[in-house]
């Protein structure tokens, strides 16, 4: 994508809800273009999702704990007047998983690298398993050119938009859209569960996610998996300063109650009780809050909310923040996924039964950064599991019971122990997170960590749009195209401040 330079000759008073990643980012490139941008966020932290957070002498990444195609950020501080490397320090995740089987096989991918990939699964899992891995992985490169400028980097408008395209048969014999990411056929059992573990990045079911996904695998080996020294959280706080550098007023605890509209056009925002006027208003909040209680049901309103409502919400997260004391173990990789012996088990009780997992795959973030911990030698992890989502009517689980919350955790870390890594004789923190408090501290549905799911081939298309078709309403983050997830959400912001800049003369 190619961002708009120079400066606009009619500023515009603009609002945005949220400072997310989404919105920070549509605010310091909408004020670099000379706009007025005033940020509401609800909560007295700007970041979203994507935050670092001490507890005691340990630091937790809670939000995001990789940075994938650090292009994107690089991207936006060069266009916005400062460069990554001047106030971000990333350094490569090698190996950027280790993942465990319950078996005691383990695989290590190495970061971008193909080669060292193939020759690690060789050694672990046999030569036509490797194979088998290249061949796919040849398969999400084509998926991954294919779908990149049209999907990703493109706002999509409709359907019909792609259909104009020359190479639309092509193309659409490349990307398979009624092809699930089961239905790539992987045939290693090792191998199909490392791929099943990517349509949880977008909180889906690969049984019914489309095999499109399967381009994570891709990005990640081609791009890298980068750790953001400090803490990933450290991202938001360099995007704040950029925001305030540039002029944009971030007012905390301004919760938005409202959005205004007169003749099908938005005119402000009802902040703490008090109407302000704006020309534009961008909404980094989850989609689904945003049309059912921020705005008047209008015809148009109550359109959107039924599409809405017909889409699969995406899982949840269950985590454990530990604060572990030093120990003479050999420390583990940066990221470690521990496998359950039947993974159908787990999208079983998140998306059909709607309770949480007896034996989930259990993904550890053990970073070896020292701006992290307080003290030499210990280690401070984010233990996430797959979860279905808050709900106290059926369509989820009740995370309310704190017992129950509290007996789940030592369950998880039985399970952790099992598989011989000892913890508990070292605990010193253990913080814990439910769905429920996801929807409490930021206002994410049901906890949902996507927004919705990317179940079946037409979700992409029922993701809500960045431009609304209310005039001057435009939707950024993670529940908006085209997803979730850090870099789709910089791309976001992207195409919402070109969305608004192209029709300004400048």
């Amino acid at each position: 994508m190619t961002g708009h330079v120079g400066r606009v000759k009619n500023p515009e008073d603009i609002a945005v809800i949220g400072a997310g990643i989404g919105g920070l980012c549509t605010a310091a490139r909408l004020a670099k273009a000379g706009h007025k941008v005033t940020i509401f966020e609800a909560s007295n932290r700007t970041g979203g999702k994507c935050r670092t957070e001490w507890i005691g002498r340990y630091a937790f990444d809670t939000g995001p704990s990789l940075l994938t195609l650090p292009a994107v950020y690089r991207d936006f501080f060069q266009r916005t007047g400062d460069v990554m490397g001047r106030v971000l320090e990333i350094e490569e995740v090698n190996p950027s998983f280790d993942y465990r089987f319950h078996d005691g096989k383990s695989v290590k991918f190495a970061n971008l690298s193909r080669k060292k990939t193939l020759a690690s699964i060789e050694q672990s899992l046999g030569a036509d398993a490797a194979s088998e891995w290249d061949q796919v992985m040849v398969q999400a490169e084509a998926m991954w050119d294919v779908s990149r400028t049209p999907f990703i980097e493109s706002e999509l408008k409709s359907p019909l938009s792609l259909l104009k395209r020359p190479r639309l048969l092509k193309d659409l014999k490349t990307i398979s859209p009624w092809k699930s990411l089961r239905g790539l056929g992987i045939t290693n059992p090792y191998l199909a569960k490392i791929m099943d573990r990517y349509a949880t990045y977008s909180g889906s079911d690969p049984r019914v996610a489309p095999a499109v996904l399967s381009t994570i695998a891709f990005v990640e080996e081609a791009f890298g998996a980068w750790h953001i020294k400090g803490g990933v959280g450290t991202l938001s706080e360099k995007i704040t300063q950029r925001c305030e550098k540039l002029g944009v007023d971030i007012r905390l605890n301004s919760y938005v109650e409202e959005i205004t509209l007169s003749g099908g056009k938005v005119t402000g925002v009802v902040v703490n009780g008090n109407r302000e006027s704006f020309d534009r208003v961008v909404a980094n909040a989850d989609a689904q809050f945003v049309y059912e209680k921020l705005l008047a049901p209008t015809n148009k309103v109550v359109k959107i909310r039924k599409q809405l409502a017909k889409q699969e919400p995406s899982l949840a997260g269950f985590s454990l923040l530990l604060g572990l004391k030093p120990s003479d173990a050999a420390p583990l990789e940066h990221h470690t996924i521990l496998f359950p012996e039947n993974y159908d088990h787990e999208f079983e009780s998140i998306f059909t039964t709607k309770t949480p997992v007896e034996k989930p795959t259990i993904y550890i973030c053990a970073p070896r950064d020292p701006l992290m911990v307080k003290d030499a030698g210990h280690e401070a992890w984010f233990v996430l599991v797959n979860a279905p989502r808050h709900s106290k009517t059926g369509d989820g689980f009740d995370w309310s019971d704190e017992v129950f919350a509290r007996r789940y955790a030592n369950t998880i870390i039985d399970h952790i122990e099992a598989s011989g890594i000892p913890i508990r004789d070292r605990l010193e923190v253990l913080e814990i997170r439910t769905p429920l408090d996801l929807q409490t501290s930021v206002n994410a549905p049901g906890g949902s960590i996507y927004g919705t799911s990317s179940n079946g081939a037409r979700s992409a298309f029922a993701r809500a749009k960045n431009r609304s078709p209310i005039k001057g309403l435009y939707l950024v983050g993670g529940s908006a195209h085209p997803g979730g997830g850090l870099p789709l959400v910089g791309l976001s912001a992207e195409m919402v401040a070109n969305a608004i800049l192209e029709k300004q003369p400048s």
